[in-house]
């Protein structure tokens, strides 16, 4: 007599791998975001030089789902007699893992993006990164295109220098020595036309050479002593009596004296492929973009285009600033947008 004994044991389940993830992808997602904006920014300098068309795409959201799913099963057939070879017994299992992350991009685009990237910089917002830390040689340098008058020698329009260019370096040179002497302050005040932000020069408890080192500023911006204050207006032309007037540049004239620095082929010039920059302009601009046939092997940032590769040495610290520094430019001159995010619908099962 044989008897047939089965016997099934399943199990299925739902993990949540979440806490475990969030180490990991915090950062691997963060390192891959900011060095693909790496990418993106030196790309459109780079592809400025060619005079295309530069693109900004945003990465708007990155929503990760995971999911762990294991099942199991026991199973035998038993014979009674003399028969043990048709015994069997059988085992399975299954685990699956799934991982669906959801990443929007945004191309930035719309009369906000545009106003962004082509309206002046607020004089406020220049002179605020002063007040921070950074040196006032090297951010005025490349935010503005005059200062009182004075104009930058590097044209974000090309051509030969302006007038007062020398000065335009000197004066930038004393103020960064007035801000290490802690002698240049600033403060924020209402007046007749709304806030206004006041540029301080400190007259007490300075040495001879700071003294000496404002008195000369003075006299080449062509500003009296006011009692060291000055109100800041954003002006091409020298400002009235107790003003310091600065001619920003937007985002896109900054990009376009950047995009002057990149090692393209003279052949590209002569082709008329690339805008050809005085030698002079890229000489003084503390950032340098090179290029060549291989792809480098150490490097801050890299990109291909035109069959060849361009890149920042790693070792290059000035443009690695200079490159840092647009990047958090361009998060200060965004203009707000009202419109929500896409609303995602993420599968639970």
């Amino acid at each position: 007599m044989v008897v047939t004994v089965m016997s099934v044991v399943a199990m299925t389940g739902c993990v949540s791998v979440g806490p475990r993830t969030i180490v990991r992808d915090r950062f691997d997602y963060s390192t891959t975001i900011a060095e693909s904006w790496k990418q993106q920014t030196l790309l459109n300098i780079v592809k400025l030089r060619y005079m295309d068309l530069p693109i900004f795409l945003d990465v708007g959201q990155v929503v990760a789902g995971y999911t762990v799913e294991s099942s199991g099963s026991l199973g035998a057939a038993l014979t009674r007699g003399d028969t043990p070879d048709n015994d069997v017994a059988s085992v399975g299992g299954a685990v699956r893992y799934t991982d669906r992350p959801t990443i929007t991009y945004s191309p930035l685009t719309g009369d906000k993006f545009l106003r962004g990237l082509m309206a002046p910089i607020r004089p406020g917002t220049v002179f605020a990164l002063l007040q921070s830390g950074y040196a006032a040689d090297f951010v005025l340098a490349l935010s503005l295109e005059s200062l009182n008058g004075l104009h930058n020698p590097v044209s974000a329009q090309g051509g030969q220098p302006a007038t007062g260019a020398h000065d335009f370096t000197r004066a930038l040179a004393l103020l960064r020595d007035i801000q290490r002497a802690g002698a240049l302050t600033f403060r924020m005040e209402t007046g007749t036309h709304g806030e206004e932000l006041l540029v301080f020069f400190r007259q007490r408890d300075m040495s001879s050479t700071t003294a000496a080192g404002i008195a000369e500023l003075r006299a080449l911006l062509g500003i009296g002593e006011n009692d060291g204050r000055y109100s800041l207006v954003y002006s091409p032309v020298p400002g009235g009596k107790g003003e310091l007037a600065v001619h920003t540049r937007s985002m896109l004239q900054i990009l376009l004296a950047l995009a002057g620095t990149v090692d393209v082929p003279q052949q590209h010039i002569s082709e008329q492929r690339a805008s050809a920059v005085p030698r002079a302009d890229s000489e003084q601009m503390p950032f340098m973009v090179k290029s060549g046939e291989h792809r480098p092997q150490d490097a801050y940032v890299t990109v291909s285009y035109r069959d060849r590769w361009f890149w920042i040495e790693d070792t290059d610290y000035q443009s690695k600033r200079a490159f840092s520094f647009i990047m958090f430019l361009f998060t200060l001159s965004e203009e707000g947008d009202d419109r929500r995010p896409p609303v995602l619908t993420i599968p639970t099962g």
